[in-house]
């Protein structure tokens, strides 16, 4: 077993893209009022960046200090040269780092972050389409710690056949005692993952996922359509995450999980915090060995960890994905089960502070300091 937490390698798999980001020069309005055809809108700027969890989640750990091979696909066009620029200003190869297809152009989104306005994501899947689980070669790799793949509703092989794809690539990693983690993302209920039965995907591969990390929002629409509805019915176009009641809606999701085989869940709630459970301790020994993970100290938790008060709030594009950051790179570095959620919950709160997802990020050691000097929570304003 690696004892050293900064050196276990990791591997993050999945969804890459460019994201491209117009900075908008108002300070507040309805996307009705602002984008109306044939008006002419100053902008103040763009924002040109690497998103998808290759890239927020992969860079994210290495800004945090874990060693991480990225493993992304990308077409050999000029948002490709793009991606691989920017990965290189990050110390990596790029070219040796990406899976480099002839066939496939590069995934790209336009973010429309409009002040006092949720997202909007004009995204094309491109490259990330055709990624399967050949495209991950584990040979030489036994020794990795951990493998993280995200975004698999953004991919459409990872959607075919019950999930046969992601199924097979998560049973390859736990059969090499690689301990691994799964993020999910919005389902498009028009494209390829709209057709998916993903309450059976998950029967299928939460049994191979040590670490399971989605958003309250994806989880209840794979698992609970109907309770889904609700949701956004008693939101009313609102955040639903503001409405929210944890032990009502959310914990019956981690439930479910829990009686599908999962181990170690946390689900991100938005404004309202983090909420995990974890598995009893005969589960938990299932955990891939190399992380080496104190398990007497993980098993038998539930909670709702909630959230820090930014500095101030720019953007909330990665901020899931850096808190997934946190959350393994601390486990990585065996630090106890409620410290990783605590930091996880932290760098969350850093990521708002910037319109990308990394440019708030500080290091695990001084997000610590914030926690114990009494780093204020939201709702104790």
């Amino acid at each position: 077993m690696q004892m050293e937490g900064h050196s276990k390698k990791v591997i993050v798999a999945g969804h890459i893209c460019l994201d491209v980001a117009p900075v908008f020069d108002v300070a507040n309005g309805s996307i009705s009022e602002l984008l109306v055809p044939g008006r002419l809108l100053p902008m103040d700027g763009i924002d040109i960046h690497t998103g998808g969890c290759v890239a927020n989640t992969g860079l994210a750990m290495k800004l945090l200090g874990a060693d991480v091979t990225l493993l992304g696909k990308i077409g050999r066009d000029e948002f490709g040269s793009l991606v691989l620029h920017i990965l290189q200003k990050y110390g990596y190869d790029g070219v040796g780092d990406m899976i480099m297809s002839e066939e496939d152009s590069t995934s790209y989104s336009v973010v429309l972050n409009v002040p006092g306005n949720d997202r909007i994501f004009l995204h094309d899947p491109a490259a990330n389409n055709t990624f399967c689980s050949d495209d991950v070669d584990f040979t030489g790799r036994e020794d990795t710690a951990l493998f993280h793949f995200g975004y698999p509703p953004l991919m459409a092989r990872m959607c075919e056949k019950d999930g046969e794809e992601l199924v097979n690539l998560f049973r390859r990693a736990s059969l090499l005692g690689i301990a691994t983690s799964l993020d999910l993302a919005a389902v498009d209920g028009n494209g390829p993952a709209g057709q998916a039965d993903w309450k059976r995907i998950l029967e299928r591969v939460v049994p191979y996922v040590d670490f399971f990390l989605p958003s309250a929002e994806e989880l209840c629409y794979m698992l609970d359509r109907e309770r889904f509805d609700e949701w956004r019915k008693r939101a009313g176009g609102d955040d639903i995450t503001k409405r929210l009641d944890i032990m009502r809606d959310v914990k019956p999701l981690a439930d479910q999980l829990m009686q599908m085989g999962a181990k170690v869940i946390l689900i991100k709630c938005g404004v309202a915090g983090l909420y995990y459970q974890t598995a009893d301790v005969e589960v938990l020994t299932g955990i891939g060995k190399n992380a080496g993970i104190n398990i007497p100290d993980w098993c038998g938790k539930e909670g709702l960890e909630e959230c820090y008060t930014p500095d101030c709030v720019r953007s909330s594009t990665g901020a899931g994905d850096t808190c997934i950051a946190a959350f393994l790179t601390a486990m990585l570095k065996q630090k106890g089960l409620q410290r990783c959620i605590q930091l996880a919950a932290a760098a969350g709160a850093c990521c708002v502070t910037s319109y990308d997802a990394l440019g708030g990020l500080i290091p695990l050691e001084a997000m610590e300091e914030k926690i114990d000097a009494g780093w204020e929570k939201m709702n104790e304003q």
